[in-house]
């Protein structure tokens, strides 16, 4: 069941399921067949160029895994985990066995419900859940730049169509509690200040950029991060929006293949090796796009922008911590500044709900730490506001920080509003 709280809950990892259309609504004649929805054995699946796609097994979600089962299947299966105590009567319910445990969990598929695809349902949804505000990320998104990465163009036709259809379906703020997310693809620097332009006038409190390295026309990859990429950056801080960074498809696959000895693209929901899961599961991607963002002099350069890493958990946080201190020990004239107090000032952090999130709180401070349920993805959780189990002792006003107040400062929305009544 939903917990109650007190005060504004403002969830910072809420998803949308696109709709076929989404993508090609607004491409124009010219792009018409990039993206296409094919049949193969009975099955729908998303092909780009004519390249079948699948990196989602299900793209037009009629069907979709239950909100949170995978994590009702952690904490069943994970007994001894620090979930096993405090976590609810659902476990309580299920201790005796692991075969009377698995009695419990979810079907394996539902009908998607109009919640998961339009904003008025989805506020119904969210005040039976007591949340008050979420952001609002793409799912299918998440593909389409590693598979158009090396034609630049197309990337920022179909971004802005995308922008388009999410702007028409959505809005960029709907009702002051749901506030989707456009992407902005930095390919071309004169094509993503257009874009920035073009969702700022229409409302946009937040923009997604793919925490991954950026192709340009000749095949070459770099960091954003780089000076090449600062009249961008000047027109964000300027316009004081926040950058989110969600975990997508980052194109770290490549160098996995050849650690592997394989080919193919990015597969989430299909066993990997355990080399594989190995790399995965130390989120390099997102730390090496931070190193960028401090070591590279971004942070320094544009000290007013907030970067906040979506669904990339805070495992990578400690190792970072620690090299930053003991680079910057050994060479303090070779950093743009303190690279620690660099991490402290521009970026936000939203770690998973299995992860030790005191640990997080006491190693960043509470004012850097905003809570994200991933509803209604099935690694993210059933109950989004049972997150605050995690915040044990914290303070009431610390976890109204975390819950909510932190995420709605950075927003520019009121931190003590409530908009779901107690």
């Amino acid at each position: 069941m939903p917990v109650d709280l007190s005060y504004p809950v403002f969830d910072a990892d809420n998803h949308m399921y696109e709709t076929t259309d989404a993508f090609t609504k607004y491409l124009p004649e010219e792009y018409a067949g990039l993206v296409k929805y094919v049949q193969v054995n009975g099955r729908t699946k998303i092909a780009l160029r004519n390249v079948i796609s699948e990196y989602i097994p299900n793209p037009t979600f009629n069907k979709v895994a239950p909100p949170g089962a995978q994590e009702l299947e952690f904490r069943l299966k994970n007994p001894s985990s620090k979930h096993a105590i405090g976590s609810g009567d659902f476990l309580a319910r299920n201790r005796e066995d692991r075969t009377e445990r698995a009695t419990g969990m979810p079907p394996r598929y539902i009908e998607s419900p109009p919640a998961f695809f339009n904003p008025a349902e989805r506020l119904e949804k969210m005040d039976e859940q007591r949340i008050d505000r979420a952001m609002m990320w793409p799912t299918l998104a998440s593909l389409l730049e590693e598979r158009l990465s090396d034609d630049p163009k197309a990337s920022a036709v179909v971004i802005h169509a995308l922008n388009e259809w999410m702007h028409e379906h959505w809005t960029f703020n709907f009702e002051n509690r749901i506030f989707p997310t456009p992407v902005i693809n930095l390919s071309i620097i004169d094509a993503a200040i257009r874009e920035l332009d073009y969702v700022l006038e229409r409302g946009a409190r937040a923009v997604l950029i793919r925490p991954a390295t950026v192709p340009d026309f000749g095949g070459r990859r770099r960091s954003f991060a780089l000076p090449e990429f600062d009249p961008f950056w000047k027109r964000v801080e300027e316009a004081g929006i926040l950058v989110g960074m969600h975990a997508s498809d980052d194109g770290y696959q490549r160098f996995v293949n050849e650690w592997d000895g394989t080919v193919g693209e990015m597969l989430p929901f299909v066993r990997r090796s355990k080399f594989a899961e190995l790399v995965g599961s130390e989120y390099r991607s997102i730390r090496d796009a931070v190193y960028s963002i401090i070591g590279h002099g971004l942070a320094t350069r544009f000290p007013d922008i907030r970067f906040m890493p979506v669904e990339n958990g805070s495992q990578w946080v400690p190792t970072a911590i620690k090299q930053f201190s003991k680079l910057y020990e050994r060479q303090p004239e070779g950093w743009p500044e303190d690279p620690l107090a660099a991490l402290g000032r521009s970026i936000i952090i939203h770690p998973f709900f299995e992860e030790d999130v005191m640990g997080l709180v006491e190693a960043v401070g509470v004012d850097n730490v905003v809570f994200g349920s991933d509803y209604p993805h099935p690694e993210g959780m059933a109950d989004p506001t049972s997150f605050v189990e995690e915040l044990g002792d914290l303070s009431e006003t610390d976890k109204a920080k975390i819950m909510g107040g932190n995420l709605s400062r950075l927003m520019g929305c009121d931190p003590t509003e409530k908009a779901v009544a107690a």
